[in-house]
């Protein structure tokens, strides 16, 4: 395939830091290392304002003549809008008055997420998510649980598009945290973002001897502080310092219910550690009994993810790379007047 011009919309950008914005970035990386031609639309190339009750999120001030005639300009092979947000819509909408083929993805379980920040039920928002996706020629999915929940809602185009993990930056073979070496164990560690959406505080009221350590920032953090004590919060955390949490850790605890897979599942996991989880999409797509342990009760997921092998985890997360997800993200995408790009 010839290198081809791809039109990169999100909301979800640098500074940012979540998993949204690591796998836009991964897969940008090498696509453009194969020799296509990226050009991302994203706030910090606008005004903008904090998302409420967010304000590391920053909503662009725009609207479709602006993001329209970007697209114009660029004249790219192929537009992927990536989310829901403000340039997402803005995008959306120039590419319907225009004729413009386009794909989404479903990045997060969006109406989950607004259930937890609004304490509205997540059918409120369903009916923006099948509006906002269903003219898109392609959706592309991370998981076999998300595409059938998007079917249920009548969300028919879906496409599979998984995720990756650096083995050469996520190994078993880093350095212990000099905190670890005192700490009680079992060590019990999150990481990822430190806010409401993500059930942080389900893993702190967990009662399984051990320590807690938390790394990562977020919204919530000061109030899980003063509220968890006891509980370890080491902040952000990257490259060998963050491998080297994931390695040294016993189990690794994800509490989110509303992600579609879950990037640091698969970190924890290239590092050897074991994951205990609820039974809900993204976890329930890649953690079994051999790798780690799913329950609604997260005692009871800790304790079992604490039986498994090492070796085993690191050996399944081989199996995800970035160089396949990037292929099934080509494959997704389509032209501008709907036939697919690749085959």
């Amino acid at each position: 395939m010839n290198g081809l011009s791809i039109a990169l919309v999100t909301d979800a950008w640098a500074p940012q830091v979540n998993g949204v914005v690591r796998t836009l970035t991964a897969v940008t990386s090498i696509l453009e290392a194969w020799g296509h031609r990226v050009t991302i639309i994203s706030p910090d190339q606008y005004r903008s304002l904090p998302c409420p009750s967010y304000p590391e999120i920053r909503l662009a001030l725009t609207g479709r003549n602006t993001v329209g005639r970007r697209l114009d300009a660029l004249s790219p092979d192929a537009i992927h809008i990536a989310t829901e947000g403000p340039l997402g819509l803005a995008a959306r909408r120039h590419c319907l008055a225009r004729g413009l083929a386009f794909t989404t993805a479903y990045h997060t379980q969006f109406p989950d997420y607004l259930a937890r920040r609004t304490g509205l039920p997540a059918a409120t928002f369903w009916p923006y998510i099948r509006w906002f996706h269903r003219p898109a020629r392609g959706i592309m999915v991370a998981t076999d649980t998300v595409r059938a929940q998007l079917r249920a809602q009548g969300l028919i185009n879906l496409r599979h598009w998984s995720r990756g993990v650096d083995l050469s930056a996520f190994s078993p073979l880093t350095e212990p945290p000099e905190l670890f070496l005192n700490l009680p164990r079992p060590i019990q560690l999150y990481v990822g973002r430190v806010a409401v959406e993500k059930n942080v505080e389900a893993f702190l009221e967990s009662r399984h001897q051990g320590s807690k350590v938390v790394v990562g920032d977020g919204p919530a953090r000061a109030a899980l502080e003063a509220q968890f004590p006891d509980a370890h919060f080491l902040g952000k955390r990257s490259g060998e310092a963050l491998a080297g949490c994931y390695a040294h850790a016993d189990v690794f605890v994800f509490p989110s219910k509303t992600d579609t897979f879950g990037l640091v599942i698969i970190e924890a996991l290239a590092c050897g550690t074991p994951v205990a989880a609820y039974p809900v999409a993204g976890p329930i797509d890649i953690v079994d009994e051999e790798v780690g342990a799913l329950s609604h009760r997260l005692d009871r997921a800790i304790a079992g993810a604490l039986t498994c092998e090492r070796a085993a985890c690191a050996a399944r997360a081989a199996h995800y790379s970035w160089g396949t997800a990037t292929d099934q993200f080509l494959a997704g995408l389509v032209a501008l007047e709907g036939e697919a790009l690749a085959e």
